[in-house]
């Protein structure tokens, strides 16, 4: 295990990523050799970054994660206008987190999966372990009270996982993984979001090439309308971008 790494090489709106060509490099980065950085993965969007501005405790817990990466779109146009010579990808985090479990079944690294109602969180389960022979070491569902987190920290400690996937919604897995780590410091976190529910199919995720042209978000907004409320607050954001206040 290692914990050693470079600087993060790009910063938008006073939040550090890292950058890669593809998601397959930065998964080579995560597990070099046959070893497991430990640290925090976060995913970061527009939405996250204006949070953050608002938010001072997500502010520093994005601060704190080690491995912050670009999920939107929106953030890997804003890096390749602020550094010309960059070269990234954006990297989805739900295609990251199952190339993650295909390379941890292929090594038996030993993983934990929290969050997501208890029917989705078995099905998870149940496909990782039949579709690439993850070693599920642990397993809770979102539905906990918060006098039974020391517990469940416990138990990911004894239970010797190296990665472990939060699936809780930010800010609220962001803040478990900061508090788990007081229990198991050498792990890998990842927060997924609502991965566990599209990797299983009870949410239709978008079709590829709406991903390869960066229209996920409108895929989402047309599925699901409500979300209009959140797209007009990143109107900021695009004034940002286009104002290079980056």
């Amino acid at each position: 295990m290692t914990t050693s790494f470079e600087k993060p090489r790009f910063s938008i709106r006073g939040v550090a990523l890292y950058g890669f060509k593809s998601t397959a490099a930065f998964l080579d980065f995560l597990l070099p050799g046959e070893q497991v950085r430990s640290g925090t993965l976060v995913a970061i969007n527009a939405e996250k970054v204006l949070t953050a501005e608002r938010d001072s405790e997500v502010k520093e817990l994005l601060d704190h994660a080690e491995f912050k990466y670009p999920d939107g779109i929106s953030i890997v146009r804003s890096i390749r206008k602020k550094y010309p010579e960059a070269q990234i990808a954006r990297i989805a985090g739900a295609d990251l987190w199952e190339a993650l479990m295909a390379r941890a079944g292929e090594r038996g690294i030993p993983v934990f999966l929290i969050g997501g109602k208890p029917v989705v969180l078995d099905a998870t389960c149940d496909k990782l372990r039949q579709q690439w022979g993850v070693n599920i070491v642990g397993t809770q569902d979102g539905y906990f009270a918060a006098e039974e987190r020391e517990a469940l920290f416990a138990r990911i400690a004894a239970s010797g996982a190296q990665i472990v996937t939060v699936a809780l919604g930010s800010p609220r897995q962001e803040l478990l993984m900061r508090d788990c780590r007081q229990y198991a410091p050498d792990a890998l976190y990842m927060g997924v979001g609502g991965t566990y529910d599209a990797f299983t199919g009870h949410v239709k995720r978008a079709p590829k090439i709406w991903q390869k042209m960066g229209l996920e978000w409108l895929y989402r907004l047309i599925q699901q309308p409500s979300r209009w409320r959140r797209q007009i607050k990143l109107l900021k954001y695009l004034g940002y971008h286009l104002r290079g206040e980056l």
